[in-house]
C-alpha cells in the first residue's frame, strides 16, 4: 500500500475502533454505568410490546388478599424485561408495581433513550425485600444511575403525573419466583 494511501485507511479504522468503543459502553465507567448511559444498538424489548398481560393468580385465579404474584410475574421469573410502570405502593411492608411492557430506542441526538409506550393492561409484580434500586433523572437525581430505598422510589414516581409516568422506562430484573430484584430507571431528557 502506498503510504498516501495509509492515512485514510488509517483514520477510516481508528474511526471505526473509536465508534466500536462507544457503542460497547467501554468508557472507563462501570458496567452497570455505562449500559444504563450509552444507548446501545440493541435496545429491543426483552417482550413484545403489544403483548397483553393476563392479570390472574396462577393456579385457580384466587387471591382473597389481591396480593399474589400474577401469571405474567411467573413467566417473567429469572428473565429481565423493559417496562412502564403506572404505579407503585407499599403494603405490609412489600412494594409492588404496575408495570407493562414497552420498548427503548437511542435518542437520536442525545445520550438518552426514548420510551416507546406498550399497549394492553398493566400487572403488579412485587419487589423483592432486598430489590436494588437504581434511579438517574427524571426521578433521580443525577444522569448517572445511583441507589435508592424502595420507599424513596414510590415517592418519587408516585409525585409524578400520570403524563410524566409514561415517558419514563425500566429495567427490570425478576428473580426465580417472579420478583422484582433491581430496578434501574432509564435516563430520559
Amino acid at each position: 500500500m502506498r503510504r498516501s494511501d495509509r492515512r485514510p485507511a488509517l483514520r477510516c479504522l481508528a474511526t471505526l475502533a473509536f465508534s466500536l468503543v462507544a457503542l460497547t459502553g467501554c468508557s472507563g465507567e462501570s458496567g452497570e454505568q455505562a449500559a444504563a448511559t450509552s444507548p446501545s444498538a440493541s435496545a429491543t424489548p426483552s417482550a413484545p410490546a403489544g403483548e397483553t398481560a393476563p392479570t390472574t393468580a396462577p393456579g385457580d385465579g384466587a387471591d382473597p388478599a389481591g396480593t399474589g404474584p400474577s401469571a405474567t410475574a411467573a413467566s417473567w421469573a429469572g428473565t429481565k424485561q423493559f417496562v412502564q410502570i403506572d404505579d407503585a405502593r407499599t403494603s405490609d411492608g412489600r412494594t409492588y408495581l404496575s408495570v407493562r411492557p414497552a420498548q427503548k430506542k437511542a435518542h437520536p441526538q442525545f445520550e438518552a433513550w426514548v420510551i416507546v409506550p406498550g399497549e394492553g393492561p398493566y400487572t403488579e409484580v412485587r419487589m423483592a425485600d432486598d430489590a436494588t434500586v437504581l434511579l438517574s433523572v427524571p426521578l433521580g437525581d443525577g444522569k448517572h444511575p445511583a441507589s435508592y430505598s424502595r420507599a424513596e422510589f414510590v415517592s418519587r414516581l408516585t409525585a409524578q403525573s400520570s403524563p410524566a409516568r409514561s415517558r419514563l422506562g425500566y429495567d427490570l430484573s425478576f428473580d426465580g419466583q417472579g420478583q422484582v430484584t433491581r430496578l434501574q430507571s432509564l435516563y430520559t431528557p
